[in-house]
């Protein structure tokens, strides 16, 4: 049985490589937004504000976005990034390859849920919860390979993804789950 779970992704976290041996102390004088603090962080972080985001640049050329609601929106990022140090008269590569290293998305059950029978009817050897602890029960699935939150309030938070489909399926696959046992 297919039911339409609200999944949003919430960030999308991807990496780059745009050149080598880039000046940031020249992109933290021209860029007035960019933010490099050296002795704090080794990288330099520029925001983007359409599609909101944050690129930390790192002098060996390796770029990480995170903050964006998409993938596309990540490569729009990486774009933009590449155009603004380019544009500084820094060698860049035109076309990075864009790789998705992680993918955080939140869904919504829209039922209440009983963390201590899920932990039991689980498995104990794929689940974490302990109450006192963290109020949600950490579930680790192999197929996808995911990490998902589960909180009585019957919100969920997928992570470790690669694409938006493994949130969708790391879902679905714990709906299925839940309601054989009984417990949704």
């Amino acid at each position: 049985m297919t039911r339409d779970f609200k999944i949003k992704i919430e960030n999308v976290v991807a990496s780059t490589q745009i050149g080598e041996n880039i000046d940031l102390n020249k992109i933290a004088r021209e860029i007035p937004d960019a933010d490099y603090k050296p002795k704090q962080f080794p990288g330099l972080v520029l925001r983007t504000k359409e599609p909101k985001a944050a690129a930390l640049i790192f002098r060996s050329g390796k770029v990480v976005c995170t903050g964006s609601k998409s993938v596309e929106d990540a490569r729009r990022v990486v774009k933009q990034i590449v155009k603004i140090v380019g544009s500084l008269g820094i060698p860049v590569i035109e076309e990075p390859e864009v790789k998705v290293q992680n993918i955080v998305a939140s869904a919504d059950l829209g039922t209440d849920l009983n963390l201590n029978a899920i932990a039991i009817g689980l498995g104990l050897e794929n689940v974490e919860y302990e109450p006192e602890q963290f109020p949600g029960l950490v579930y680790r699935l192999r197929d996808p390979r995911v990490v998902v939150l589960i909180f009585g309030s019957g919100k969920m938070v997928v992570t470790g993804g690669k694409t938006p489909d493994d949130a969708r399926r790391a879902v679905e696959k714990i709906a299925e789950e839940l309601e054989s046992l009984g417990l949704l």
